[in-house]
């Protein structure tokens, strides 16, 4: 960057201490073609590459990827810096709203133990207010207020919040009911919570994550720095999806001359700058409506360049390491990429079913603890009814059970009934 006069920047930093530890003084000038180098045709090389392969610089100190191609021709330092191709988009590319985007606060997963939940609590209620005495104490004569239709009405009610009458009156349905209860505010709770900080109007989510999302679109428009590492790694690899994206770079002739072209095509909509991914870092915290997508590929590093057989690579391939391994380098990086942008509230992932496990495994104690009331009031009711008609507990209960629980054969239940009580 330019200041007045001077230069400034991360590379001004490095080369200033590398300076200092490998012992030399230095003009910087910069190159005059705004190029990083490639080979034409010929075999000649243009920017800084030529510059240092013609003699008239004796180092190039910038972004330059360590390539093959390169440290054949002239001499490369040990990295200063690990990079790999990533995109640049602005964040406000976000996805389409849905029709049935109010069920993106839960995952499918949550949704489908709601339900399963939902059900189960019907059915257990329905099967507890028959079971207890307390509830439905005379199944002869006495119509149970509680049909399976009634539960689901019921439950239903509970978790919108809005009461439905009946309500069990027996302490098993009571429990069940309470459990339900703090289950549904919970879960509406979180329901509500995650809904409204995932369509806030900060939150945004990309709809290209990766390279893949990059070439399976037609309508974001994308390209890289013409003549650059990234274009020749794209060109030359054999993966089907990088080569896409070469293809339609050609076809489309999206390329830019330069990085602040490349970033101000993203600033202007519709258009994914791909680039190195520490420049477009950079470009992200300098220019806060852009963001880095977080796929990186292609790893590699960036070096100085040298003549070849000069003096200097050894002294700065050493001075680097030193850099490297006190921290320094880290040191400049942490300076130069410091944001001052107000981070975006991100949007809030779907609740997965396995942090709400403590919620559904409160109800299951609930739905247990009442169908255990319910077997004990029964039980003791069978146990006073067995001593007044003189027989046993296990054959009361039996009876109890058959006339609560079958929906046929209760006339023949109730004759059998009127005939024990004739004898007693």
């Amino acid at each position: 960057m330019s200041r007045g006069t001077d230069l400034e920047g991360f590379c001004m930093d490095l080369l200033l201490e590398l300076s200092k530890k490998a012992g030399f003084s230095y003009k910087v000038q910069l190159v005059k073609d705004n190029s990083y180098g490639r080979q034409d045709e010929n075999g000649n090389w243009n920017g800084m590459i030529g510059e240092v392969v013609r003699g008239e610089a004796d180092l190039a100190i910038a972004p330059l990827t360590l390539t093959a191609a390169r440290e054949r021709v002239v001499g490369m330092t040990k990295p200063f810096m690990q990079t790999g191709i990533s995109i640049l988009l602005r964040k406000d590319i976000t996805v389409e709203t849905g029709v049935f985007d109010f069920l993106t606060p839960f995952s499918t997963e949550t949704w489908v133990g709601v339900v399963a939940a939902y059900l189960l609590t019907a059915a257990s209620i329905y099967v507890m207010t028959r079971l207890s005495p307390c509830e439905w104490s005379q199944p002869q004569s006495e119509e149970n207020r509680f049909s399976f239709v009634q539960s689901l009405w019921f439950t239903a009610g509970a978790l919108t919040l809005q009461g439905t009458g009946p309500h069990p009156r027996a302490l098993s349905g009571r429990v069940l009911t309470c459990s339900w209860w703090l289950f549904t505010i919970v879960l509406l709770a979180s329901y509500f919570s995650n809904l409204s900080s995932s369509k806030s109007p900060e939150s945004t989510q990309l709809t290209v994550k990766g390279f893949e999302d990059l070439a399976n679109q037609n309508r974001i428009q994308y390209g890289c720095l013409a003549g650059s590492s990234t274009l020749a790694f794209f060109k030359n690899s054999n993966n089907p999806v990088y080569r896409r994206i070469y293809e339609h770079m050609e076809r489309s002739k999206s390329f830019v001359s330069t990085l602040d072209e490349g970033v101000r095509r993203v600033k202007e909509g519709d258009y994914a700058f791909i680039g190195e991914s520490v420049s477009l870092d950079l470009a992200a915290v300098r220019h806060c409506e852009l963001v880095r997508a977080r796929e990186i590929i292609g790893m590699r590093g960036f070096s100085i360049a040298t003549a070849l057989g000069s003096p200097l690579i050894k002294n700065l391939s050493v001075a680097v390491l030193q850099m490297n391994e006190a921290g320094e380098l880290a040191h400049l990086q942490s300076k130069w990429w410091s944001s001052s942008c107000v981070p975006d509230q991100a949007r809030s992932p779907s609740v997965p079913l396995h942090s709400l496990r403590g919620l559904f495994l409160l109800l299951s104690l609930g739905v247990g603890l009442g169908a255990l009331l319910a077997v004990l009031e029964l039980v003791h009711k069978s146990r006073t009814t067995a001593k007044q008609l003189k027989k046993s507990c296990c054959s009361v209960l039996s009876e109890e059970l058959s006339l609560r629980l079958r929906t046929s054969d209760v006339s023949s239940a109730l004759e059998n009934a009127e005939k024990d009580k004739e004898k007693a």
